[in-house]
């Protein structure tokens, strides 16, 4: 194995090392206003060098594999510069097994993959012929391989599967996007329903009504809960908390949320888009709960930061990525929750999300697909309208989560993982 050989090659000179490989084959479809824009497929190589030389840690990357000499020589004159290392490598573990890799997806060709991006395509055409389609469809097939110094050595099989459809509709000066995609590791899809959806969501927004400013109640759709999930993310990732920059930093095991509100972060489940044995730091993976009835339990932590703040990694690498986020179910039905609504507004996507200060939980954005609740009912599509709060406060103040949930991922989705409707009390909501 290349690892090994780049292990042995650094440890003449470093008192640590890890390496990784990646082998990756891609096969993707594209199109776009109502054509096939693209058929491709590609291949990628991928190999990270970490040493440890005299306490100092020192990087390298090459995407070739006869580069074995080269990358680890890099990686042992990058050390002389480095930062210190606050952390040792993991010793070896013992790995949940994971479904990760579906046999069904090597037979999938580009013809299929165009028939189904075409399917779905022709279903928005049927429903609005004026909506511009778009689709695309994704597969992957890669293998990663990790091994270190202190005798870890794991390799893992993946199959990925991303599809999606939706399109663009214009009436004057009004433009609409809407879509709808799944993400995952196994072949098995219903693109009916993916196009059913994106239909749906062009259903609701063919009318336009107004809306007046001012506070009011707010249902966030489980793809829009984003809105809230951005900060939430940014404030348990352990770099945050190490620089003082986490608005949660002593929170732990405080009440931060309504206690009806609980979310874990499960990279167990089969075949879900982020589903792994272990982290590209060569960490096992765990089930790791971030709230817990309104309580916050972890931070998430990379062996860097969790040295220096000497507690142990979670197991979500250097990046500190989360991985499949569940969500538990609240009490209430979507349509009971609809129904107590006088007035207000169920949102599903944002423009400029991320901008301000996400961090503190602070968001002021426009509102890229939202709909008016009057009644109890949704009434049409609000255009030019801007939803601002603190999603940490707006977490204490949920009014009503709801029984059912949706899985988020794929092409459209920020964060995967399975997440029903949350309303929230009140929300100010400005309209031109």
């Amino acid at each position: 194995m290349i690892v090994q050989q780049i292990i042995e090659k650094a440890m003449q000179k470093a008192q640590g090392a890890q390496a990784t490989l990646l082998t990756q084959e891609t096969s993707s479809v594209d199109f776009e206003n109502d054509r096939l824009k693209s058929a491709e497929s590609s291949q990628r190589t991928q190999i990270n060098v970490k040493v440890i030389v005299d306490g100092k840690v020192g990087n390298s990357s090459t995407t070739d594999p006869r580069d074995v000499d080269g990358v680890v020589n890099r990686a042992l004159e990058a050390a002389e510069f480095g930062s210190p290392a606050h952390f040792e490598l993991p010793d070896p573990q013992q790995l949940q097994e994971v479904k990760t890799f579906d046999p069904a997806l090597l037979p999938l060709q580009k013809p299929e993959m165009i028939h189904l991006g075409q399917k779905m395509m022709d279903m928005i055409k049927a429903y609005n012929p004026e909506i511009l389609a778009g689709a695309g469809v994704n597969k992957e097939i890669y293998r990663f391989e990790y091994a270190n110094s202190k005798g870890a050595s794991y390799s893992a099989e993946h199959t990925g599967f991303n599809i999606g459809a939706g399109g663009q509709l214009t009436r004057g000066t009004d433009i609409l996007f809407a879509g709808h995609g799944v993400g995952q590791k196994k072949r098995q899809v219903d693109e009916e329903d993916i196009a059913t959806r994106a239909i749906e969501y062009f259903r609701m927004a063919e009318k336009i009504v107004p809306v007046d400013s001012g506070e009011m109640p707010v249902i966030f759709t489980p793809g829009g809960l984003i809105a809230l999930l951005l900060s939430l993310g940014l404030a348990v990732d352990g770099k945050n908390v190490y620089l003082g920059a986490s608005p949660l930093r002593d929170k732990l095991g405080q009440q931060i949320a309504d206690p009806r509100l609980s979310i874990v972060d499960d990279p167990f489940i089969e075949f879900g888009p982020n589903t792994s044995a272990f982290d590209n730091e060569g960490v096992a993976r765990k089930v790791t709960p971030l709230i817990e009835k309104g309580v916050l339990k972890n931070f998430i932590y990379d062996l860097d930061t969790a040295g220096r703040v000497q507690t142990h990694p979670t197991g979500h690498g250097t990046t500190r990525q989360l991985t499949n986020l569940v969500i538990a179910p609240g009490e209430t039905r979507y349509e009971d929750m609809l129904r107590g609504i006088e007035n207000g507004l169920l949102v599903h996507e944002f423009l400029g999300l991320g901008q301000g200060n996400p961090i503190n939980g602070e968001f002021s954005v426009n509102i890229f697909l939202g709909y008016k609740i009057e009644h109890g009912k949704v009434v049409g599509r609000v255009k030019d309208v801007m939803l601002a709060g603190n999603a940490f406060d707006a977490i204490k103040n949920i009014a009503a989560i709801s029984q059912e949930r949706e899985w988020i991922s794929g092409p459209f989705a920020w964060f995967n993982g399975l997440f029903p409707y949350v309303q929230i009390g009140k929300l100010s909501v400005t309209a031109k």
